[in-house]
């Protein structure tokens, strides 16, 4: 069982590492994934009898490293780019002598290839998502509502598209980079809505990946948005502890208790916005990093509810900004905080958002609220009957179940 947890937590926190380090010697994606595919098979196979070794990154990197030389010899396709002088003499078996947190992070330079204008613009976010941070197709079309076969034909293109026209694995100049970031954050961005979307125990370390990547962009670039992106996941991030109580109930963000917040992450995604707001250009993500940092403001002052009335302004910027059903639904929310649950259920209510909000969570259980809030109880247990229905995370079920019956 330990050799299993440890390939999981491997495969789950390290995979976009590893695979960007394979993939910058050959510019081939797909081979370096079949490779470190079966670097993972091995594991799973030498483990459980030799033990796990003290750097099982390590391991599983020698041991994919020495599958693409077999296969790039056998098959004779060895390229013009050479292997370095440590990869050509890494021994067949055991850990690779270099530890991992000291090998070069690849992962943006990969991000940047899978943005690159060669490949078509709609597989640059699914590319990212599923080469850097390993998210697989069936993820990706269950974010974006598409089918598995459509993002899986996008992806295998891509990747040859990568290989045929020798996409260099590099940081480009600011003039090419530019273009380029956009996809770059968009992907980031999609990694972190994953993630939280995912409702599972391993959320904290899944987070963890999304926060270090949209760091790492903020820093590399200074961009107004990707401080914003950066400071936005920092936020939420520093919210992951209290999102369930000792016994692993759900708790709402009203409800939690700010002195379980991370009070590093939220001075840290503070600075950030403080950073972007600097360079005076008005972006999605740092709307929404505004918004998380009037939530965070509870730690100052952990009595006092979040201010609606600064809220309202910022979601009706972002909704202009960056309309959908997420920021449609949190604009409802706080227009009912701020001028009653009827006038929320009138914004909610609005066309086109109606038909689609019936299939968005969020949305159910938004209008639970307020019907709940207007007396029309009938009518809040059933919207809050087909959110359970709509709901994967099993806290999160138990909480609104346990909601619905308290309303009965």
């Amino acid at each position: 069982m330990e050799a299993m947890s440890r390939a999981e937590l491997a495969a789950r926190s390290s995979y976009g590492r590893l695979l960007a380090l394979l993939a910058a010697r050959t510019g081939d994606v797909a081979d370096a994934e079949d490779a470190l595919g079966d670097a993972f098979e091995r594991a799973l196979r030498r483990w459980p009898d030799d033990g796990v070794p003290d750097n099982p990154d390590g391991w599983l990197l020698t041991v994919a490293r020495n599958r693409l030389k077999d296969l790039w010899k056998s098959a004779g396709r060895r390229r013009t780019t050479a292997w370095d002088d440590h990869a050509e003499h890494l021994p067949d078996d055991g850990p690779d002598p270099f530890e991992l947190d000291v090998i070069e992070d690849r992962r943006l330079e990969l991000m940047l290839v899978c943005a690159h204008p060669a490949i078509d613009r709609s597989s640059h976010t699914a590319l990212m998502l599923n080469t850097v941070l390993g998210r697989t197709a069936a993820e990706i079309a269950g974010a974006y509502a598409l089918p598995t076969a459509t993002v899986a034909g996008r992806l295998v293109r891509a990747k040859r598209r990568i290989k045929h026209a020798g996409i260099p694995f590099r940081i480009p100049d600011a003039t090419a980079l530019r273009p380029r970031l956009d996809a770059v954050l968009q992907a980031v961005y999609g990694a972190y809505a994953i993630e939280w979307s995912t409702g599972t125990e391993e959320r904290p370390e899944l987070a963890g990946e999304a926060r270090h990547l949209g760091d790492t962009v903020a820093e590399l670039t200074g961009d107004a948005e990707a401080l914003g992106l950066a400071a936005l996941i920092n936020f939420s991030s520093a919210r992951l502890g209290a999102g369930r109580d000792a016994d692993g109930r759900f708790v709402p963000l009203p409800d939690q208790d700010p002195t379980r917040w991370d009070v590093e992450l939220i001075m840290l995604g503070r600075e950030q916005l403080h950073r972007a707001q600097r360079h005076r250009e008005l972006g999605r993500f740092q709307l929404e990093a505004a918004i998380q940092a009037v939530h965070c403001a509870r730690l100052d002052d952990p009595g006092r509810p979040a201010d609606a009335a600064v809220l309202l302004p910022l979601h009706r910027a972002l909704y202009d900004l960056a309309p959908g059903l997420g920021s449609h639904t949190a604009l409802a929310a706080v227009v009912a905080d701020v001028d009653g649950p009827a006038a929320g259920l009138a914004v909610l209510d609005e066309p086109p958002a109606t038909e689609a909000g019936r299939r968005f969570q969020p949305a159910r259980v938004t209008r639970a609220h307020l019907l709940q809030r207007l007396g029309r109880t009938d009518e809040a247990i059933a919207a809050l009957d087909a959110a359970v229905e709509l709901t994967h995370d099993p806290a999160q079920r138990e909480h609104l179940m346990s909601l619905a019956d308290a309303w009965r």
